[in-house]
């Protein structure tokens, strides 16, 4: 009996030894199971973000390149503009420069005394007022009978240097003025200046 005992106490080891090696089985296969999978959605999550990451860093490098353009193309505008506001600030003063006084004398005398002879009782000559007064005194020395035939001469404060002259009593008019002469030449330069810029 002493010996059935110990058959059955080496069966039920036995029986127990393999119970708990199947279940040891059982649980590493499981955590086999699980570790594979915990890898396979850790590669997964890894592959999104690198994707991700990826998608973003052209979208960032899109919006970087487009915004290099944008700003490119406003410098451009904006040295375009500077230049022009330079090239009309250049043709206003030499436009000053050679409407002195003294040169508007010489031209209006000029035009006075090559217009008809009808025309010369009807002109009207408008200076800045700044200059009215030696404009006065030089056009009584060149035109001196003409001044007293009509010529009427005025003064305005908007015209700083040039004149606008009229052989119809002010009906019609032709503007040398600085501003009038340097939108004539800027539109005349202008174009031939975007050509070079472009």
């Amino acid at each position: 009996m002493a010996e059935e005992i110990k058959e059955l106490i080496a069966k039920i080891q036995q029986e127990g030894i393999q119970a708990a090696e199947d279940k040891a089985r059982e649980i590493e296969a499981k955590a086999r199971a699980q570790a594979e999978e915990l890898l396979k959605q850790a590669k997964s999550q890894a592959e999104k973000i690198v994707n991700d990451a990826k998608s973003e860093a052209l979208k960032t490098e899109e919006s970087t390149k487009t915004l290099l353009k944008q700003a490119g193309r406003d410098l451009i505008l904006s040295l375009k503009e500077e230049i022009n506001t330079l090239l009309k600030k250049l043709i206003v003063g030499a436009s000053r420069e050679a409407l002195k006084p003294q040169e508007t004398v010489k031209l209006i005398a000029s035009l006075v005394k090559n217009c008809r002879e009808k025309d010369k009782e009807n002109v009207t000559v408008t200076v800045g007022k700044a200059d009215l007064e030696k404009i006065e005194a030089g056009l009584l020395s060149e035109l001196g009978r003409e001044i007293k035939r009509g010529i009427s001469l005025k003064g305005r404060d908007d015209i700083s240097t040039g004149f606008i002259i009229s052989f119809d009593s002010g009906k019609s008019h032709f503007d040398f003025t600085d501003q009038a002469i340097a939108e004539y030449i800027g539109s005349y330069l202008k174009p031939k200046l975007k050509e070079i810029l472009e």
